[in-house]
Parts: structure tokens; C-alpha cells; sequence
């Protein structure tokens, strides 16, 4: 198994390679997100953006998941995932705007009341929603390249973050950092996150997923016949 460090610099690495269709990818999957936004009520955000935008955003991980096994990263894949993978996607969306509700409504109710026990439960439902977030790191990648149903990956990726928590903290705060840099210029965060998240989404799932097959990949040029094909991702 790959260090969390070697995982980053691959997909570093290969991001610079596919930079033109990683961020094609990533501006039309971010399509959806931009007028949900801007132009929604906060309240209806929380249902359009499974229903519009996380399609695209599992349809941005097919894409390349398709490139590791030699197709073409291209939109028209990634339009092709969105629908084959409409359902997953939906429910992981919902799920995490169940997240988002939880953690706001706790500290609407509790942040602005005075006392150790109000800050105490406050604090508590935050860890709470955040390692249910971790907790959820591998659940579109077992979709793929598992081949599971939603509810059964979801439940298979908390199998993992228990079998190797430090590598999952690690990988989501990384993954965070990087959301949050891109964050502070919108276009960024538009055309790069969802392509560079389906790079290094795809490489910490399966390092994870098949260790021994990474171990064996150290060391290998990323511009072999092996790699080109997309055996060593």
C-alpha cells in the first residue's frame, strides 16, 4: 500500500498530463452548480443540487474511471455516468445535505444559548456529522469500481475508514485543503476541483481497495505501457 504522500504526487502528476480534459470535465459538471447557487432559495438548494449537480459530479468520477481502463476522458463519458449513475449519486447528495442540515440546525439551536452543556452537545453533533462525512469518503469509488449499490457501498466505505482511519483522515483533510484554495476564486473551484477529486478520489479508493497492487506499482514510471493503459492507477 501506497503512503498518503505518493498518492497526492501521482495525482499531481497525472492532473498536469489530462489538465485540458480535467478541466473540460470539471467546467461542465460545475455547470449545474453556478445558477443553484446563485439564483436558489437556500432551502431548495439542499434538494437541486443532489438532484442537478451530483449526477455531474459522479459523471466527472466515471469519466475517469473509464480512462483507467483505456476509453477516452472525455464529456461525453462523463454525461454517460451522470446517467447511469443517477440514483447513487442522488442518495449520496441527500445524504449529505442531511449532514449539512444536522450540523447548521445544531448550531442554530445550540451555538447562540449560553452554558458548557449547550457548547458541549454543539460540539459533540459536530464531530458527529464530520466523521459521518470521512466516514463516506470511499462510497462513490466502491460504486465504481466495486460495482456495488449505493447502500451497500456506503456502508462498506465505513468498513474502511475503520479498518484505516489515518489514511482516511488524511486523504478528506487533504481533499478539504485543496476544495477550500480553489474555493477562494470561484472560477477555480469550477474548473479544477471536480477533475483533480476524480483523480485523487480514484487512487486513495484503490489503494485501499487493493494494497497489494499499489505496493507493486512503486517505483513504476507513470509513462509505462502499463500505466497508459490504466493498470497501475
Amino acid at each position: 500500500m501506497r503512503k498518503l504522500n505518493q498518492v497526492l504526487v501521482s495525482t499531481g502528476a497525472e492532473s498536469f498530463r489530462e489538465i485540458v480534459p480535467l478541466t473540460l470535465l470539471s467546467l461542465a459538471s460545475s455547470a449545474m452548480l453556478v445558477p443553484v447557487v446563485i439564483f436558489t432559495p437556500l432551502a431548495l438548494s439542499f434538494i437541486l443540487i443532489p438532484l442537478l449537480y451530483m449526477p455531474l459530479f459522479f459523471g466527472a468520477f466515471y469519466a475517469y474511471h473509464r480512462r483507467t481502463e483505456g476509453k477516452k476522458l472525455s464529456v461525453r463519458e462523463m454525461l454517460a455516468g451522470a446517467r447511469k449513475g443517477f440514483v447513487p449519486a442522488v442518495v449520496s447528495g441527500l445524504f449529505c445535505s442531511l449532514l449539512v442540515l444536522i450540523l447548521g440546525s445544531t448550531w442554530w439551536f445550540y451555538g447562540g444559548r449560553d452554558g458548557a452543556v449547550n457548547w458541549t452537545i454543539a460540539i459533540f453533533q459536530t464531530y458527529f456529522v464530520a466523521m459521518a462525512f470521512v466516514s463516506q469518503f470511499y462510497t462513490l469509488q466502491l460504486v465504481l469500481q466495486n460495482k456495488l449499490g449505493i447502500f451497500k457501498a456506503m456502508g462498506e466505505s465505513v468498513k474502511l475508514f475503520l479498518r484505516y482511519p489515518a489514511y482516511t483522515i488524511g486523504a478528506f483533510f487533504q481533499a478539504l485543503v485543496v476544495g477550500v484554495m480553489l474555493l477562494v476564486t470561484v472560477v477555480g473551484f469550477a474548473a479544477l476541483f471536480n477533475g483533480l477529486l476524480a483523480v485523487y478520489l480514484h487512487k486513495s479508493a484503490n489503494n485501499v481497495l487493493h494494497p497489494d497492487e499499489a505496493a507493486e506499482a512503486e517505483g513504476v514510471p507513470e509513462t509505462s505501457p502499463a500505466y497508459a493503459e490504466g493498470r497501475l492507477i
